[in-house]
């Protein structure tokens, strides 16, 4: 018997790392145990698709990396249940002859296969796959989104005592077989919006008709939606869900949800209000997989993230992050936090609300009906003896002179303010009453961003937009520029756009911009000063992602129509 050859000669001889890497890799392996080939990915230094080539070499086993849906068969998924197919990474895929092909991601770990086998009734003969592309295929397989329909036809209207199963613990939703007609609606209304990357799920009742949209990238998208008749169970199932009080039509009502879709943690912020035709939801996701918590990942590049990555490496100051709601402040304020983060730094922030915990940060939410505002909360937290403090947003003069106090003495401070351009927030603090000498002297730049959706990879055409566009956006359309947009296909919801990113402008607050602020200097002159020394605005950072074949110049357009000229 030809005796198995060792997977990191195997990953030597494909060039996946250098012996090197693969001599580190072998060190902490007899550190700590473990098998080498998660070791080397934990470092790094090798890809996921060279690993399953190298595994699939030394056992002889095919490898699949992806899961098409043609290479599954409902019949045999169907005697599969979810759980056992998401604990073990293993799902049967179609029949070969007298075996079945399954696809896992530890063909060494044989016990599950013998498991599957007896379930299926038949040999099982493994495919290595990614456990990602195995968790997506199970995630397809196991989908009740395109039953919802059926199931509101199911609904007894004055059967409400079916919603009354509160759910204590997180739950998965895929694994909720058995509930009532409206649990199950509900339950396949939240995945469909994880599923389609919503960021919002609105629940609006007319006078004949009952509205449902999803907020994605930015956009509201109609879904189709049961009879009006079914407003009153889908209402009453969210607010058992979010713990809030069932027989209350009166008065608004904010809850929270923490549910699993797929082995997905998800928390849901929930807004009810009382509106002409019944009380109108809106439901917010925020699913801590899709949180990009890297600088470069949310569109830093060059000498911008040079000078940001100095920016939050000071020892005190202020950076406020400005841009209307919605544009992703505090998306870039995380980033920036988790960039810095270290055991050797006490970081503390108060928001309203926290939309999600980081790891090794103290963070505090504001609860105003106690008494806790930004303010008080600011005022708690520098006795907390904190290095880094991140406040929210600054909304009135009492916030923003604590916030510049603690700047002043010795602390970095992060925040957010609502103007339309970095020039504007410096104008907005002197607004509020601050003196122009604690403005000046606690500043040390000031970023302005808004979001663009990305074009759609899958449907990604190149297009020839309008000279007149392409000049308002400070192009010239005879550089032999390529512009690109989406078609619009099923991955997109026929838009075009998949995904977003950010365009910034970051102002320096240098001794020329410093001057103009003790002089009380208007907000279009700081933005010209600002402009001389060399910062990028918005519009220009979009035009270059444009240039890159990031986005659209009509959608550049559209996020900055109202920056000054």
């Amino acid at each position: 018997m030809a005796k198995r050859r060792r997977l990191g000669e195997l990953l030597l001889e494909r060039s996946a790392l250098t012996p090197e890497q693969l001599a580190e890799g072998l060190r902490i392996q007899r550190e700590r145990g473990g098998r080498i080939g998660e070791i080397l990915l934990e470092q790094k230094v090798i890809r996921e698709g060279d690993l399953l080539e190298a595994l699939g070499a030394q056992l002889g086993v095919p490898v699949l990396h992806e899961i098409p849906d043609g290479e599954l068969d409902p019949q045999l998924t169907a005697r599969v249940p979810i759980t056992f197919a998401k604990k073990h990474s293993l799902l049967p895929l179609r029949r070969d002859g007298l075996r079945i092909l399954a696809a896992t991601a530890d063909p060494c770990d044989l016990p599950p296969l013998d498991d599957l086998a007896v379930l299926l009734g038949a040999p099982v003969s493994p495919l290595i796959a990614p456990p990602r592309a195995i968790l997506t295929a199970i995630n397809r397989v196991y989908e009740r989104g395109s039953e919802a329909g059926e199931r509101m036809g199911e609904l007894d209207v004055e059967a409400l005592d079916a919603v009354a199963s509160e759910l204590e613990e997180p739950q998965d939703l895929l694994e909720a077989a058995d509930e009532a007609p409206v649990i199950k609606f509900v339950n396949s209304l939240l995945f469909q919006a994880v599923k389609d990357r919503a960021s919002d799920i609105h629940v609006e009742p007319f006078e004949r008709e009952l509205a449902i949209r999803y907020r994605i990238d930015g956009m509201l998208y109609q879904l189709a939606a049961p009879p009006r008749r079914f407003h009153a169970p889908i209402v009453a199932r969210i607010k058992v869900m979010a713990g809030l009080d069932i027989a209350e039509k009166r008065l608004p009502q904010d809850g929270r949800i923490k549910i699993k879709i797929a082995g997905r943690d998800i928390d849901i912020r929930i807004s009810i209000v009382p509106t002409a035709f019944g009380e109108r939801v809106v439901l917010r996701l925020l699913d801590k997989l899709n949180l990009l918590l890297d600088l470069e990942q949310i569109g830093f590049a060059g000498d911008r993230l040079k000078h940001l990555l100095r920016l939050i490496q000071r020892p005190n100051g202020i950076l406020l992050v400005t841009g209307p709601t919605g544009s992703g402040k505090t998306t870039t304020l995380y980033a920036a936090l988790s960039r810095i983060n270290s055991p050797e730094k006490n970081i503390i922030t108060i928001e309203d609300p926290i939309e999600y915990q980081l790891m090794g940060v103290g963070q505090i939410p504001v609860t105003p009906k106690v008494g806790l505002t930004f303010a008080n909360g600011l005022r708690s937290i520098l006795r907390q003896d904190p290095d880094i403090i991140m406040v929210g947003e600054i909304r009135d003069p009492e916030t923003a002179e604590i916030a510049i106090h603690a700047s002043l003495t010795g602390h970095l401070v992060f925040s957010t303010l609502h103007t339309n351009d970095a020039a504007g927030a410096l104008t907005r603090l002197l607004d509020m009453g601050i003196e122009p000498y604690l403005v000046s002297s606690s500043l040390n730049g000031i970023i302005a961003q808004r979001l663009v959706r990305l074009v759609c990879p899958e449907c990604r055409v190149e297009y020839r937009p309008s000279p007149e566009e392409v000049a308002e956006l400070g192009l010239r359309a005879q550089d032999g520029l390529r512009f690109y947009r989406g078609a619009g296909c099923a991955k997109c919801l026929q838009s075009g756009y998949r995904g977003r990113t950010a365009i910034y402008e970051l102002l320096l607050v240098s001794d020329a911009i410093r001057a103009l602020i003790a002089r009380r200097a208007d907000a279009a002159s700081i933005r010209r000063e600002a402009i001389g020394q060399g910062m990028i605005v918005l519009r220009e950072d979009g035009a270059r992602k444009v240039q890159e074949g990031l986005t659209t110049v009509e959608e550049v357009l559209r996020v900055t129509q109202d920056e000054a000229e």
